[in-house]
């Protein structure tokens, strides 16, 4: 019979009655009644996790197998309350947050235990290691992504790391796992930190899913507005909304002035007629077109009971029809190429879908255009914007989870409040006052935009935001609607699939990086350039390195600094020319950057940043030039200090007289299509006599630069 009684000095002991989050921090209004307890085979967890958006975490012990059930609850409890960490190889040095206990359980824990199980193990301590090399042998030969035996050798490590607060019936072998070889080694392959990276957006896609976000910002967003409020004021009158409100009318309690009632439905019909309108209706079972008179009751501020009555008798013998549908009165007065967004007002039930697809549309424009995280971003709170009018900036407030840590460097799970707000384009701030008069909540991203949608009180997730998936899942209802209306109104502009899987919010990151850096004076639409954004972006929020952007940015420099560097050595191989001051400089950095950096494995953004300031890396491609970077020698205005690794030259400001300037082939191309250009221009003797000498003279030059660089020289 296996005890539990050596427990170590300093080691906390749960009893079957006790908290399983005894020593966690717990969301303010945690009923401590409803705690899960250790005797529970399922511990909800959700209360020690403040992120709004945060996912419901249960760890369900059902799933491990029985025989190793309490022992597993004995660890996991000692990871969630044991207050000192445990170094463990491959993991963080710090004290486990919990929402990572969760995932661990989930993906890796589990699979450890079972396969335990299956060899006849019983309690930890019977676990030998020839078991330990049988599961290695069985982790390379399994189909496991290289991943997921990552996180189970490193689970592995964790349970014997804890060696020291467990009794003797829970410990591993007391030497280290595996001799504390190396996790790559032992499996012979090394995890790359980019194999399971979040995919960037297609541009096509990003350009029409922000167009039509921005669309609905500055077009369709007041009309959405005003009919939301007219349904949420209808729907306060009815008889569930009365007992939300606290009111407790229901049929017949609602009391007017003798008249009162009768006068209001003889406005109403009139209204209708004088408007050619019909009256609210319904299908009933067997398909009859009735009046729906709980929307007329709430019209009327009438009791549910109105149909039975002398005033609704008026309504029903008023000789207006019925329609099949019920309108809003809200009117329609956005536009879509000059015409009428809508070809009729809003109908009562599709109000709060158009108030998700408004609220998704503002969590495009915001998570896109900031660059934040989008856990960050779903747990925005009212009054988080503000104008600087020193600076003339726009700022975004807002409580950062990844990286907040103690002195100790274990996660705060409340988070922090950002010191350095991101700076954002105006837009961004529309979004946020849309988002503040869509709805009372104080989440802009709140799980339900109608206070009337009461948050079931069973469900184990507490925290009140919209979640990752369900934003996934606004992104998908979002696209449909757009792509729906387009082909209904023969339009063009769909939002085309970019075939790298389903739409996440967690991907605008990484897109808005790659954009920035791909495309410098690409317009992201309605005429806001990524010029603008880079600005903003890498000038404003992102010099604080808390944000974590500039390292995201940094990565998608990395690689496209490398794409051009195989372009240029291949072209190079191919006998191109380089004429300039700096061509030799050129050759050389082409040549030698890629024979050191080809095929190098980056294993965190961070270190891209670094590599950056590598003089090697110092080319950049102009339109019909190349800047071969020598800050100290450098004519343009420099975006950045001449010391700082993410320095790089305006390329749209590059002057003719700049040592660093060469010419390439592919950019004496680029300056020939400009003179063809030039030539019509020059040669059209009705063109104005100021233009055409301005052009002669450009011509000139192009010609000259052609020239000189055909015969080896250095013209610009």
């Amino acid at each position: 019979m296996l005890t539990w009684r050596d427990i170590p000095e300093g080691t906390q002991w749960p009893e079957l009655d006790t908290v399983v989050l005894l020593s966690r921090a717990l969301r303010p209004g945690t009923d401590l009644s409803r705690l899960s307890r250790f005797r529970d085979d399922r511990w909800d967890i959700n209360p020690a996790i403040f992120e709004d958006h945060a996912r419901s975490n249960v760890l369900n012990f059902d799933l491990v197998p029985a025989q190793l059930r309490l022992a597993a609850k004995y660890y996991v409890w000692q990871l969630l309350n044991h207050t000192e960490h445990r170094a463990v190889r491959g993991a963080k040095s710090a004290r486990v947050a919990v929402p990572t206990i969760a995932r661990l359980f989930t993906n890796a824990l589990q699979f450890v235990l079972a396969w335990l199980a299956e060899q006849g193990i019983t309690a930890f301590c019977q676990v030998t290691l020839d078991h330990l090399e049988s599961y290695l042998d069985a982790l390379k030969d399994g189909d496991d992504t290289l991943d997921r035996q990552y996180r189970c050798i490193i689970e592995v490590r964790r349970l014997w790391a804890y060696r020291d607060v467990l009794p003797t019936v829970l410990r591993l072998p007391e030497p280290p796992p595996w001799g504390g070889e190396d996790t790559a080694e032992l499996l012979g392959r090394s995890r790359k930190d980019r194999e399971n990276r979040t995919r960037r957006i297609g541009e096509p896609t990003m350009q029409m899913l922000l167009s039509w976000a921005i669309r609905f910002l500055e077009d369709f967003s007041e009309d959405i507005l005003t009919a939301h409020a007219e349904h949420r004021e209808l729907h306060s009158r009815t008889p569930e909304g009365r007992r939300l409100a606290g009111t407790q009318a229901g049929p017949g309690n609602v009391r007017h002035v003798r008249g009162e009632l009768r006068n209001r439905a003889e406005a109403y019909v009139k209204r209708l007629r004088q408007r050619g309108e019909a009256l609210p209706g319904t299908r009933s079972e067997n398909e009859r077109l009735e009046i729906r008179w709980r929307h007329v009751a709430a019209i009327l501020d009438a009791a549910v009971g109105l149909k039975d009555t002398g005033t609704g008798r008026l309504i029903a013998e008023s000789g207006l029809p019925i329609s099949e549908h019920t309108y809003l009165d809200a009117p329609i007065t956005g536009t879509l190429d000059g015409q009428p967004w809508r070809r009729e007002r809003i109908r009562y039930e599709e109000a709060p879908a158009l108030a998700r697809l408004l609220s998704t549309a503002c969590l495009i424009v915001i998570a896109y255009l900031s660059g934040a995280r989008v856990g960050e971003v779903l747990n925005l709170r009212r009054g988080c914007i503000r104008h600087d009018k020193k600076t003339g900036l726009w700022l975004l407030d807002g409580i950062y989870f990844k990286g907040a840590e103690d002195k100790d460097g274990n996660k705060i799970p409340e988070g922090r409040i950002r010191e350095d707000p991101w700076v954002v384009v105006e837009l961004v701030a529309r979004a946020v006052a849309l988002l503040e008069l869509l709805h009372p909540h104080r989440l802009l991203f709140p799980r339900a935009i109608e206070p009337y949608l009461r948050r079931d009180q069973n469900l184990k997730r507490s925290g009140e935001a919209r979640s990752d998936w369900s934003t996934s899942e606004d992104l998908k209802a979002f696209t449909t609607w757009v792509n729906t209306t387009c082909v209904a109104l023969g339009r063009t502009d769909v939002i085309p699939d970019d075939g790298r899987g389903p739409l996440a919010a967690s991907r605008f990151r990484r897109t808005l990086a790659w954009f920035i850096r791909r495309r410098p004076r690409g317009l992201i639409a309605a005429s806001i350039q990524y010029g603008h954004a880079h600005t903003r972006m890498l000038q404003g929020y992102a010099g604080s390195y808390e944000s974590g952007f500039p390292d995201e940015y940094a990565f998608e420099d990395w690689l496209y600094r490398l794409e051009c560097l195989a372009e240029d050595e291949q072209a190079l191989t191919e006998g191109e020319h380089v004429s300039g001051l700096s061509a030799d400089v050129y050759r050389q950095r082409v040549h030698g950057a890629n024979r050191q950096f080809a095929g190098r494995v980056l294993t965190s953004e961070r270190q891209a940043s670094d590599l950056l300031g590598n003089p090697l890396l110092q080319i950049h491609h102009g339109e019909g030039m190349t800047c071969v970077l020598n800050p100290t020698t450098a004519a343009c205005q420099l975006r950045g200090a001449a010391d700082d690794p993410m320095v790089t030259p305006d390329t749209d400001d590059c002057r003719p007289n700049c040592p660093c300037l060469v010419r390439t082939d592919r950019d004496i191309l680029h300056v020939k299509g400009k003179a063809a250009e030039l030539e019509v221009i020059v040669s059209d003797p009705l063109a104005p006599p100021i233009r055409h000498a301005r052009e002669r003279h450009e011509l000139a030059r192009l010609k000259a630069i052609i020239t000189a660089h055909e015969q080896g020289g250095t013209a610009s």
